[in-house]
């Protein structure tokens, strides 16, 4: 059993910064790819970023490419997501997720989930 839980999210304006944080309990968690998902009222969870086991491969949604940031600290449990240059279209609740198998690190069947954190962005 892995356990997820974010921090970091909030309020703030168009063209702002946020870092989000995803802390796993456990001692398997370098051996899980990790993820974050984003979900508004009504609609099913989005891809927004993912990192491999070690690191080295990265992976964003077209929509968040140069803005977002996915990083992780194997040594702290620990997955960030760095968000720059925030918009409006971003506001939504942030899943940080975990999977042990699978090849394809878009879909949204990871096998751990966090409760959420919501980020707002003002125009």
């Amino acid at each position: 059993q892995v356990q997820l839980v974010e921090s970091g999210g909030g309020l703030v304006q168009a063209g702002g910064s946020l870092r989000l944080s995803c802390s796993a309990s456990g001692r398997t968690f370098s051996s899980h790819i990790m993820g974050w998902f984003r979900q508004l009222p009504g609609n099913e969870r989005d891809f927004v970023a993912a990192i491999t086991r070690n690191g080295l491969s990265t992976f964003y949604a077209d929509s968040v490419k140069g803005r977002f940031t996915i990083s992780r600290d194997n040594a702290e449990n620990t997955v960030f997501l760095q968000m720059n240059g925030l918009k409006p279209e971003d506001t939504a609740v942030y899943y940080c997720a975990a999977r042990r198998y699978g090849s394809n690190v878009y879909r949204n069947d990871y096998d751990y989930w966090g409760q959420g954190t919501q980020v707002t962005v003002s125009s």
